[in-house]
């Protein structure tokens, strides 16, 4: 009986790494992304897309659709030794990296973000770099570890000991020449070591929400023409979750689709082929969207639960306690650093049981939480202890199933003060 024939496929990871797969001549899109799943362990990756290098440019596979549909007739050679190319790649850029539940997945993603930031050619946020390049400092190296003698030292050799990375690895190529190598060299460890004690997990959130706020971070670009016998692109259409937007030569174009008056703007790709994957690709997007909407909001409500929190304890508790507390939180200091909070805690109750004996003439009023824990939806408990490798896109109805259980676990979290994200 004839075996059946196979071919190979390599699929190439944000990090620089590649998986190899072997894949039946009818195979379509998804068993190659099957196999990429059961390679990384993972159960979905979310975010990402298998993608191929078309006319230098990279367009998200139709996984329903069979491969020799993208590779053509090489697909069907015999005697072809060379792997096919595919990459995976980031087809929904995000706002928080809560959103991805797989810590894997999550770091496929900040290594993508990392290449992305340095081919970025948005000017108007320089002291953005600098942040981005301490927050990957920090979670690719961790604590900048304070040398002793080193303000003693002279110039030469006190720069040499600062050297412990190379700026062209962290900054786009015009910032450096722009401000220049001893310039980065000198200030970035200053802003790297202003994060010590910031865990490398966190750093990696801290860097994927700054990047977020580049003004071409979450774009995916495609270069169109404006005529069809133009041989050069002059427009750039950049794919957002939240819709497009359109660089025309140096300027930046937003047109109202609702207003009549306006006339079209009529943009031709390299093929018909490049038109239909670039509308699958918007409408992918849009629908993304939608399904994690809900999951956006939550998050921010979170988020801003937890800082409201922290500045209402400041305002009426012991600032001993607190910084205490903060560091538990490690937000000044090392998860080490709360190893005496029990000690605290009970010389905390001790003081009250005190002050209970010894009632003062005015009663103090109660302290009452302005939020109301029941209006947060049971995310708070997905994000805090869960299985990380679970589908995020959810049908409506289990969005909305927010049980008393887990109301009084996210009451009882806030109440004593813990983090909720």
């Amino acid at each position: 009986m004839r075996t059946k024939q196979m071919r190979q496929v390599c699929v190439l990871l944000p990090n620089k790494q590649h998986l190899d797969c072997s894949v039946r001549m009818r195979a379509r899109g998804q068993e190659v992304m099957n196999t990429v799943l059961r390679l990384l362990g993972v159960s979905d990756l979310q975010v990402f897309g298998l993608a191929l290098l078309r006319d230098n440019e990279y367009l998200f596979l139709d996984l329903e659709q069979k491969l020799r549909k993208y590779f053509g007739k090489t697909w069907n050679r015999e005697s072809l030794k060379v792997p096919f190319m595919l990459f995976l790649r980031v087809k929904f850029y995000l706002e928080n990296g809560l959103l991805i539940l797989s810590s894997k997945v999550q770091q496929l993603y900040y290594w993508e973000l990392r290449q992305k930031v340095l081919f970025s050619h948005n000017r108007n946020q320089e002291a953005l770099f600098f942040q981005l390049a301490a927050s990957a400092l920090q979670a690719e190296v961790g604590d900048l570890e304070p040398q002793e003698g080193v303000e003693k030292e002279g110039g030469e050799k006190k720069q040499e000991r600062m050297q412990y990375f190379l700026p062209e690895d962290y900054f786009p190529p015009w910032l450096i020449n722009h401000r220049g190598r001893n310039f980065l060299l000198q200030h970035s460890p200053v802003l790297h070591g202003e994060l010590r004690g910031l865990p490398r997990s966190r750093a990696i959130l801290q860097f994927i929400k700054q990047a977020s706020s580049l003004e071409d971070g979450g774009l995916i670009f495609y270069r169109m023409r404006q005529g069809k016998k133009e041989l050069r692109s002059s427009i750039l259409l950049g794919v957002a979750l939240d819709g497009v937007r359109v660089y025309q030569g140096s300027r930046f174009e937003i047109a109202a689709v609702s207003s009549l008056g306006l006339s079209k703007l009529v943009c031709y790709t390299h093929s018909a082929f490049h038109s239909k994957h670039i509308l699958r690709h918007l409408s992918d997007s849009h629908r993304f969207h939608i399904n994690t909407k809900d999951a956006v909001s939550y998050i921010q409500l979170l988020e801003d639960m937890q800082t409201r929190q922290l500045h209402k304890e400041a305002y009426i508790c012991d600032m001993a306690r607190l910084r205490q507390r903060l560091r538990c939180h490690n937000l000044t200091a090392s998860v080490s650093d709360c190893s005496n909070m029990e000690e605290t805690d009970s010389t905390w109750t001790k003081d009250e049981a005190e002050e209970n004996q010894n009632p003062t003439s005015e009663d103090e009023p109660e302290e009452v939480f302005v939020d109301d824990p029941a209006e947060v939806s049971w995310l708070a408990e997905l994000l805090y202890g869960v299985s990380v490798d679970g589908p995020l896109e959810l049908p409506s109805s289990h969005w909305a199933a927010v049980t008393m259980e887990m109301k009084q676990v996210l009451c009882r979290r806030v109440g004593e003060g813990a983090p909720v994200y």
